[in-house]
């Protein structure tokens, strides 16, 4: 079957009015698609609840503050740090109740560990990419983190099914590359070779899969950050997709055929007064490239299907219609894979 799931990032500030929208979508689906709902993030709530706050107050025994540039290390937890938490815990309670007696999978989401040391600085200096000491620091402190979120998470939701945790690595590129700037903005920090991302990856894969999780890393519109992915562990590699660019497929093969799953970031539908949301139009973004570059159409049913998550939808009912629209999607490219 078709999956179909939806950024974490929702709009409000409401945890459980998001994640009851979130389930009342994903859970009772067509014949012939599965539902993936998500643990919701509203980074409108502001500081803590953005990507970088949200998944640095998971590190294991090390401290995070907010500096004029944005997180950073601190020497000691302070208000910013119980201020994600408290939120982080907010979430996890409404996910509790709105999931009451729900026994299937759940995916969340956190930064990767790349990502987050691009954005991340040193208590006393540049972002911690720049420290290649601090980043095996963060990545295992992340590895450790993700352990006890993972086993919040169960606790919220006795008779959860399969954990999908979502490593998202949109600079993974632009690190490989070596294209950030420092701090200062004269110079770039320099590209970390390909051996390096994967060493980077692999201890916060290991531990999602110790604890009995699955994995997927998500690396936007990049497909450089694909075989880094793949060859790190992960089960799934996320990927968004748009107009036909061989490359960028012919990737897309090579990992699918390795055994791979394939969570195929689609465009948005346009939306048509008279007929509604564009959904074969959307599905076409995938079915189309996936039989021009020779895959096999049935494999389509191993597909996960989301979209990106900016921009972030204005109201609640946008997400809702989002979500609606993606069910759709996922139902269309379900019935081609029986083609």
């Amino acid at each position: 079957m078709t999956t179909v799931s939806g950024p974490g990032p929702f709009p409000g500030v409401e945890p459980l009015d998001a994640q009851l929208a979130v389930l009342d979508h994903l859970v009772d689906v067509p014949y012939g698609v599965a539902g993936l709902p998500f643990l919701v993030q509203l980074p409108q709530r502001g500081p803590g609840s953005d990507p970088v706050g949200r998944t640095a107050c998971l590190l294991d025994e090390l401290s995070t503050e907010l500096g004029p540039h944005g997180w950073k290390l601190a020497d000691r937890p302070g208000a910013d740090e119980r201020h994600a938490a408290s939120a982080l815990r907010d979430d996890l309670t409404a996910l509790a109740v709105a999931a009451h007696g729900y026994a299937g999978p759940l995916t969340l989401t956190v930064l990767g560990p790349w990502s987050l040391t691009a954005q991340l600085y040193l208590a006393r200096g540049d972002r911690v990419l720049t420290d290649a000491g601090a980043v095996r620091d963060v990545a295992a402190s992340l590895a450790s983190g993700l352990t006890q979120h993972l086993a919040d998470v169960r606790a919220q939701v006795p008779g959860l099914g399969d954990v999908v945790v979502q490593l998202d690595e949109p600079l993974l590129a632009q690190v490989a590359a070596g294209v950030l700037p420092t701090f200062s903005g004269y110079s770039r920090i320099p590209a970390v070779a390909g051996p390096e991302l994967v060493e980077g990856l692999q201890p916060v894969l290991d531990a999602v899969h110790a604890a009995g999780a699955s994995s997927v890393v998500h690396v936007g519109q990049a497909w450089v950050g694909v075989a880094p992915a793949v060859l790190a562990g992960a089960q799934g590699v996320g990927l968004d997709v748009g107009a036909w660019d061989e490359r960028t497929w012919e990737t897309v093969a090579r990992a699918v055929e390795r055994g791979v799953t394939f969570w195929a970031g689609l465009p948005r539908a346009k939306v048509s007064q008279c007929a509604g949301p564009e959904v074969g139009t959307v599905a076409d973004a995938l079915t189309v490239p996936w039989k021009r570059v020779g895959l096999p159409v049935a494999g389509l049913r191993d597909v996960v299907v989301s979209t990106p998550a900016a921009p972030l939808p204005a109201t609640t009912q946008d997400a809702r219609d989002l979500l609606a629209t993606l069910v759709r999607v996922a139902e269309a490219v379900a019935e081609r894979s029986d083609a």
